[in-house]
């Protein structure tokens, strides 16, 4: 645990002088409490367990109870408390979905508040809606898809929300039962390109060091990300660490205001007068990044401040990355960055005054068509310097889901088995001989390829635990015929969405699943810095028909495979684990965590300490990276997609309380809006090749020449086709021309 730093109240760092923040544009954290205990004011006291015992099944931080292993104190965000209702909500009215028509023009929102999935549904082709069936009919169905098929046209998916690891591992192992490695998971469309890309510079694929590392560097460096809306409780270490003088730096298109200052509720100096976090904010253009950071070590060489010792005794491949940046001119490099020559100098500075530094990264970064290149020019920056390896530095690709850690390295991939192993003819032999069945050596469909196959008629069972397609991929209307063309679709899940109601290829299948609190037994989850914590089950009433995703994919598996059934079966959770622990070296010890609050960080503070990089030549690795093209034409933007108060596709409010801005707004600068004559308010049609956004232009720091919209509404721009060439994630950016509407516009926002 942390020693906090003893320093008194702090002027100097507080965003106001007025109490509470009163008038000002800020989190309305007193109020999520109360809101939270109005909405689970029928099971307040299995709320409250929840959230006295539980680890948190929000972001990935990793809060167990109401505490964590970073510094002492009351941790609890307004996710964990808006996902809170969830895991205490009571079962729906089956009644409401015996007519599917009377649901289709509800919001997501307003299906999850109807309530828990009761127990398992079936909706025939043709027929108004779903009935309630058996556990053993249910399977029945779905086993008879799947030996009337071909395992590569079976597809499975698994979202990250409260997914254990528990349930990832036992999924994939059923599935590559049944004959594909066709299973994937919320992570492909996360931090997929920054796995392979510090798997390639310094052979590991995970944060390099732990959130402890923040507090009392020297310099902290935001890169594409927003902790303020997707990881609250990391604005309370922030808070610490401005208090111990750590400097903090924004590389991003968009100034977030949460990001420039923060109301933390636990800490009573920034309760009361808030927190400057930002000291500098770089703007650049959406996927300027590698421009920007090519920039900077340009600087950098040309005046000295890289550390040749390291990079000579260390690292390798560092004169190729020269010769690459040395035909970069500053002209190209402004154009693509959409900074200054003088700006990237600024920044470069602020990286050779810092004796250690940590770089974290989020979606900003990898969910470009050239992610993996981005996180490479991040990596490529921080060896300049040696800021990896040591304390109070390292890379830290920062996850928003409590689940999606531990989803890749349990194997629930696509292209990768348990441990991150390649799917190779090698790695699937040894991973045979430990199953004692065929496992497939070929990769499986990756989830984009998923909604692909399933558009050409190539998908005869899709089977989804959680997530939703319809709100997640881009092109809707795409995704949605898709959808509908598989003969057979599976939803285990919590509660309703959107995608659920589809019409049917041939059938709808609804299955209740429990929640991570449910039992029996314990679980486990991996947080962002690679710990692996016990979350006990919490007592309390339960839907009647909910299963744990694990003895469901279990289940299926024996009964479709029933020749292998001895070899699918877990007696529990600790049978899982302890599999787990003799597979997959890193997760070694996770067989002994049996109470709440065990847990282990696996590689411990710090990965490549003391330097020592676990690739084959022991060195860590410099990738040169070349500029992305630049097609954009000269009168249209650059349009990113942003998060509000929402979590993933669930959107909790109208209105995002950290920017003022409701789902229709359009970011855009105000040297722009005055170029075009728009006002706050104004009403303004995007458009391009893919489909069309009708919102309303709000005035903000945006770097001009760049727009941002809320996503998932604006999907209906993103074109499915870019994907990064490596991971396959797609890209959710999109080249828009805007304009004015004189007229008041009626339709809705997605047209």
């Amino acid at each position: 645990m942390l020693r906090l730093p003893l320093i008194g109240w702090t002027p100097a760092l507080w965003a106001s002088w007025k109490p509470f923040g009163i008038g000002e544009q800020r989190p309305r954290n007193f109020r999520e409490v109360f809101r939270a205990v109005w909405e689970n004011r029928r099971r307040l006291g299995l709320a409250w367990r929840i959230l006295d015992q539980g680890v948190c099944d929000g972001c990935s931080l990793g809060t167990t109870g109401l505490k964590d292993w970073t510094m002492q104190g009351i941790h609890l965000c307004n996710i964990r408390l808006r996902l809170l209702q969830l895991n205490t909500m009571e079962a729906m009215d089956p009644a409401l979905l015996s007519d599917v028509d009377l649901l289709r023009g509800m919001s997501n929102a307003e299906l999850r508040s109807r309530g828990r999935l009761p127990y398992p549904m079936l909706r025939q082709r043709g027929e108004p809606g779903f009935r309630r069936i058996s556990w053993d009919a249910a399977f029945d169905r779905i086993v008879r898809q799947i030996q009337a098929s071909q395992p590569d046209r079976l597809a499975f998916y698994l979202t990250s929300r409260g997914m254990s690891n528990e349930s990832y591992y036992a999924a994939q192992k059923a599935v590559r039962a049944l004959g594909t490695n066709s299973i994937d998971n919320a992570a492909r469309v996360c931090h997929s390109p920054s796995t392979s890309a510090l798997k390639q510079a310094l052979g590991v694929a995970a944060t390099t060091c732990s959130y402890r590392d923040w507090i009392g560097s020297d310099l902290v460096v935001f890169i594409g990300c927003n902790v303020a809306n997707s990881q609250p409780v990391a604005v309370k270490y922030l808070h610490y660490a401005k208090k111990a003088g750590t400097r903090i730096a924004v590389v991003n298109n968009y100034a977030e205001p949460g990001m420039q200052r923060y109301w933390v509720p636990s800490v009573p100096e920034s309760a009361l007068f808030g927190t400057r976090i930002a000291d500098r904010t770089f703007l650049i253009h959406t996927g300027g990044d590698i421009a920007f950071l090519n920039g900077t070590i340009k600087h950098m060489l040309a005046q000295d401040w890289v550390d040749w010792e390291f990079i000579r005794q260390r690292t390798v491949n560092f004169e190729y990355l020269v010769r690459g940046i040395e035909r970069q001119s500053w002209k190209e490099l402004e154009q693509s960055s959409g900074a200054t020559q003088e700006e990237m100098l600024a920044f470069a500075r602020l990286i050779a005054e810092a004796p250690t530094a940590v770089f974290v990264w989020s979606m900003g970064v990898t969910q470009h068509a050239f992610g993996e290149d981005t996180v490479s020019a991040i990596v490529n920056l921080a060896l300049t310097r040696g800021f990896v390896g040591r304390d109070k530095c390292g890379l830290m690709p920062i996850r928003g889901h409590s689940g999606v850690q531990g989803g890749a390295e349990m194997g629930a991939y696509a292209t990768a088995f348990p441990g991150g192993l390649a799917i190779d003819v090698r790695n699937a032999a040894q991973l045979s001989d430990q199953y004692g069945f065929e496992v497939p050596s070929r990769p499986g469909l990756t989830a984009p390829q998923m909604i692909d196959a399933a558009h050409e008629a190539k998908l005869d069972l899709l089977f989804a635990a959680g997530g939703n397609f319809l709100d997640v991929l881009p092109e809707p209307d795409y995704v949605r015929e898709a959808l509908e063309r598989v003969p057979l679709r599976v939803h285990l899940d919590l509660v309703l969405n959107r995608q659920m109601l589809l019409e049917a290829g041939e059938a709808v299948l609804l299955l209740p699943a429990a929640t991570r609190y449910e039992g029996p037994g314990a679980v486990t989850q991996t947080s962002t810095e690679r710990r692996i914590i016990l979350s006990p089950e919490i007592s309390g009433p339960r839907p009647g028909g909910a299963r744990q995703e694990w003895q469901v994919f279990t289940e299926l598996a024996r009964r479709a495979r029933p020749d292998l059934a001895s070899r699918l079966e877990f007696k529990d959770t600790a049978a899982i684990r302890a599999e787990i622990g003799r597979l997959i070296p890193d997760y070694a010890g996770i067989e002994r965590l049996e109470r709440a609050g065990d847990q282990f960080q696996y590689g411990g503070p710090q990965l490549c300490w003391g330097w020592k990089f676990p690739t084959p030549d022991g060195k860590a690795h410099f990738t040169p990276v070349e500029l992305p093209s630049a097609d954009k034409p000269t009168v249209a933007f650059m349009v990113s997609t942003r998060r509000g108060k929402q979590f993933n596709s669930m959107v909790h409010e109208p209105h995002d309380q950290l920017t003022g801005a409701g789902r229709e707004a359009v970011l855009i600068s105000a040297t722009d809006a005055s170029r075009l004559g728009l006002r706050d308010g104004d009403r303004v049609r995007l458009r391009n090749p893919v489909g069309s956004f009708s919102g309303r232009a709000q005035i903000a720091p945006v770097r001009p020449g760049n727009l941002q919209l809320h996503w998932p509404e604006g999907n209906v721009l993103i074109g499915r086709h870019r994907r990064s060439p490596k991971s396959g994630i797609p890209d959710y950016n999109a080249v828009a021309w805007l304009e004015k509407l004189e007229v008041p516009d009626a339709g809705s926002p997605r047209e």
